[in-house]
């Protein structure tokens, strides 16, 4: 079985098994499939509005995936996503709330401050990780809590007048789009949407295209010939940890400038970074398959609003379908070995 064709069957493979087994928990709980999944498209693709919807919630998700995925492809595990997409939410909005400045500057420079701050908070690990030999996964873990404490504090004491969230963004930070709002019935799609169909296609460029993508790959297949072939390998950790978290600070960007508007209090995490490793996983950590894994978990997290209105069944159903995905998925051994079987069954 060829490499391409297994990159592309067992996310397929993995999406339908997940679909099956929802089904039957929904028999066993007494709910009829065909209703809950037609109540599920319908919330997801149903009219322009859900259409908006469904697009606004994949555009962090890409981000997300895209953090996670590049940190994979060089051999480290960024499990921080979620910490560094809340420094660069917050950083882009006291940008945009903190400054006058013409669109043109003001936009550009609040999505800057954003990738910095997920940077910044991708350098910290990454640092210890080439320099001390600090496992990545437990510093990242750890990271995020530093964050969502940190970004509290500064939202609660420092930049913001009231009690639980700062003031809107200016308009001309702003990422909302009165286009989107015509043609999606007033959903909250955004121009963030642009933004990480372009990061998607520089993430591909820069690993598949540049030295820079070649050298980082290698450190992650084998950090000791990498070093042996001269390449600098704790510059490369680094800088590998420091673009995974740009993306994920410009996922963070999305949400501030796009979706809210602002930045407010958070009593727990806001799960996106981490659905980022499932969308990772599922899209193989290749840009196209993050950024149609974004979409269909989007389409799930928006159309499982649907379910309980249209067809009674309790939209926690679709968490056990994504979780079962996943299995299915982290399970790709197996599906390789039926699908080869299945292969040499029709020769």
């Amino acid at each position: 079985m060829s490499k391409r064709f297994s990159n592309i069957a067992v996310p397929v493979v993995s999406v339908l098994l997940g679909l099956i087994a929802g089904a039957i928990i929904m028999l066993i709980s007494g709910y009829n499939p065909i209703n809950g999944y037609a109540a599920l498209w319908n919330g997801a693709f149903g009219d322009t509005f859900y259409l908006g919807e469904t697009l606004r919630q994949m555009t962090p998700y890409i981000f997300a995936g895209l953090a996670v995925a590049f940190a994979f492809r060089t051999g480290l595990f960024n499990i921080g996503v979620e910490g560094q997409l809340l420094v660069g939410w917050l950083a882009a909005v006291w940008v945009g709330v903190a400054f006058d400045l013409p669109k043109v500057i003001h936009l550009p420079l609040s999505l800057l401050a954003a990738a910095a701050a997920g940077a910044l908070w991708g350098f910290i690990p990454g640092f210890l990780k080439a320099r001390l030999h600090v496992h990545e996964v437990i510093v990242t873990i750890m990271m995020n809590y530093i964050a969502l404490h940190v970004t509290n504090h500064l939202i609660r004491n420092v930049i913001s007048d009231q009690a639980d969230a700062t003031e809107a963004v200016k308009e001309t930070a702003s990422l909302k789009s009165p286009f989107f709002e015509s043609v999606t019935d007033y959903s909250s799609l955004h121009n963030g949407i642009y933004l990480g169909l372009i990061v998607a296609i520089i993430m591909w460029f820069i690993l598949e295209k540049t030295t820079l993508g070649y050298e980082l790959r290698s450190v992650g297949f084998s950090q000791h010939a990498s070093q042996y072939a001269g390449m600098n390998v704790n510059r490369n950790i680094v800088l590998s940890m420091v673009i995974s978290g740009a993306f994920a600070g410009l996922g963070g960007a999305m949400e501030g400038l796009g979706t809210f508007g602002n930045a407010f209090l958070h009593s727990g995490f806001s799960g996106v970074g981490f659905d980022g490793i499932a969308v990772a996983l599922l899209g193989g950590n290749a840009a196209i398959g993050v950024v149609l894994a974004s979409l269909l978990f989007g389409a799930l997290k928006v159309g499982a609003l649907n379910m309980p209105i249209e067809s009674g069944v309790p939209n926690e159903l679709v968490e056990i379908v994504i979780a079962l995905i996943i299995f299915f998925v982290a399970s790709s051994y197996m599906i390789k070995w039926l699908l080869s079987r299945f292969k040499k069954e029709e020769k």
